[in-house]
């Protein structure tokens, strides 16, 4: 299942904590059935992978949302990896994945990353029930990772992508952090929320 959200839209970051909110639900169901398990599981925060690089604007667009949450997160216990002052690129996946599982082995994983699309879809945000595939949109096979995958469309796809991310507008990355980090954030301090209020 996926949800889109158009930057121009008003209500894009209220739709991405929905849709995100939603998503995680849904896949803990299934994967670990009623009981009091699973209400701990669903009020526990979601620990949030931005992956991307500084060295490209396209490609920026997950490290410039990680240090957007970290801030609007200040407070909560939330665990965000991938910031401008510590990215998670490529060369970090496999590391994460494997400090994923052995630090945060009971927490979903929420994977933020830019991509590539049609030309249509430059300024979506999309939501999606699968893993991120990371590494996609320079042609790179990196594995999966997350439980759920959040992307923003920052270029039309093409044969050089990685030079069509350097190419990419500053605004158009910077607008899509703010609604994803708007969006993420609102989710966890709602969780926390119903955290505090069940306790």
């Amino acid at each position: 299942m996926e949800y889109s959200f158009h930057i121009y839209n008003k209500l894009a970051a209220d739709g991405v904590a929905m849709a995100t909110d939603k998503l995680l639900q849904t896949k803990i169901s299934k994967t670990r059935g009623a009981g009091t398990h699973l209400t701990e599981a669903l009020n526990a925060p979601p620990v949030i992978v931005c992956i991307g690089s500084d060295l490209a604007i396209g490609d920026s667009l997950g490290p410039i949302t990680g240090s957007m949450l970290k801030f609007k997160t200040q407070g909560l216990k939330a665990f965000v990896y991938g910031t401008l002052a510590s990215p998670v690129t490529a060369k970090e996946i496999r590391y994460m994945r494997t400090f994923l599982k052995e630090t945060h082995k009971d927490s979903q994983v929420i994977a933020i990353d830019a991509a590539v699309g049609n030309e249509g879809d430059i300024g979506l945000v999309k939501i999606n029930d699968v893993p991120l595939q990371p590494g996609a949109g320079a042609n790179k096979r990196l594995g999966a990772l997350g439980d759920i995958s959040v992307i923003g469309v920052v270029a039309e796809k093409s044969i050089s992508n990685y030079a069509l991310l350097n190419t990419t507008r500053l605004n158009l990355v910077y607008t899509m952090a703010e609604i994803i980090s708007e969006g993420i954030a609102s989710l966890l301090w709602e969780r926390c929320s119903r955290t505090a209020k069940n306790a």
